[in-house]
């Protein structure tokens, strides 16, 4: 079978990959860990060194700066905590879209998720315990143009958001545990 990209994707190993996953489903399990150390004020780094898929680890080398904008007392040396979280979905959401367009072979020409949310900082502070910490709610807009048909974009909407692992991790209570380790 000839190498057939559509989107960047490797239509033959997308196969291969689902097949592999759908006789065995170990090799689909993937654990991804990050570890953020403080620089100072509001600023942290963040390495990505390994991931697993399957029984197999994998390197990576990535460092990823955090900080706030200086009217959240940071320096705004980099993105804040919040800006990467709703990148974070807007990328797994991106590759949802174009490993579907991908798979329906309709070719992606324009593809931008815009999301955005309000978190009111009394919870944050501790002034109001009756105000959330976090988003009440997430709003993002989805702009695609493809040589797909109106119902094959909507289809593929609807398998994206019902695939999608952070727009999963984002709807629904994800189970955290946080072990202290004071030093």
């Amino acid at each position: 079978m000839n190498d057939y990209k559509v989107n960047g994707i490797d239509i033959r190993k997308l196969k291969e990959f689902s097949k592999k996953v759908s006789e065995n489903k170990t090799e689909g399990v993937t654990q991804f860990n990050v570890h953020t150390e403080w620089l100072g004020g509001t600023a942290s780094v963040t390495k990505v060194q390994e991931w697993k898929l399957g029984n197999q680890r994998y390197s990576r080398d990535f460092n990823i700066l955090i900080d706030e904008p200086k009217e959240l007392l940071g320096e705004n040396l980099a993105a804040n905590p919040q800006e990467f979280l709703m990148a974070a979905f807007n990328a797994c959401v991106a590759v949802g879209y174009v490993i579907q367009a991908a798979v329906e072979n309709i070719q992606l020409t324009k593809l931008e998720i815009i999301t955005g949310g309000e978190i009111d900082l009394r919870g944050f502070l501790g002034i109001d315990s009756n105000v959330a910490s976090g988003y009440e709610q997430i709003h993002s807009k989805v702009k695609i143009s493809s040589n797909g048909t109106k119902e094959q974009i909507e289809k593929m909407h609807e398998t994206v958001i019902q695939t999608s692992p952070n727009y999963w991790n984002i709807l629904n209570a994800v189970g955290i545990n946080i072990d202290l380790m004071i030093e």
